[in-house]
């Protein structure tokens, strides 16, 4: 799986309906989540600075790139757009994360397999919030 990351802000007062909104996410949206090789999916919450976390891993970078292109995506986009910052298409402003640690069996496998460094950002091009 891949591991990404990236932070997003959820507008003043818009925290508990924001929760809200994704207890639980819509079954067609999860669906399309899982479809495009989403394992894992979480999104927290610092109650003082109001910053969204999300951690995602995912089985392909293609599939997650794609995700946002999805009608179910952009329907969610728009539905959450008054609650967050958010680009012209609807899409959440999100800001990429550098993985600087990782404990687990995987890591170097997946930066060899991937030719990537693990101190170059990777854009989250596809945040679903």
């Amino acid at each position: 799986m891949i591991r990404q990351a990236f932070v997003m802000t959820v507008n003043p007062g818009a925290e508990a309906e924001y929760a809200q909104r994704h207890n639980p996410i819509w079954p067609e949206l999860e669906a399309v989540l899982r479809a495009h090789g989403v394992g894992t999916y979480s999104i927290f919450l610092h109650p003082k600075t109001r910053q969204l976390f999300a951690y995602v891993e995912f089985s392909s970078q293609a599939q997650w790139d794609s995700v946002g292109n999805t009608e179910v995506v952009r329907r969610w986009w728009r539905d959450m757009r008054e609650l967050m910052p958010t680009h012209a298409d609807n899409s959440p402003v999100a800001e990429p994360l550098t993985e600087v640690f990782y404990l687990g069996g995987e890591r170097e496998e997946k930066l060899a397999c991937a030719n990537e460094s693990p101190m170059r950002p990777r854009r989250a091009r596809s945040s679903v919030t």
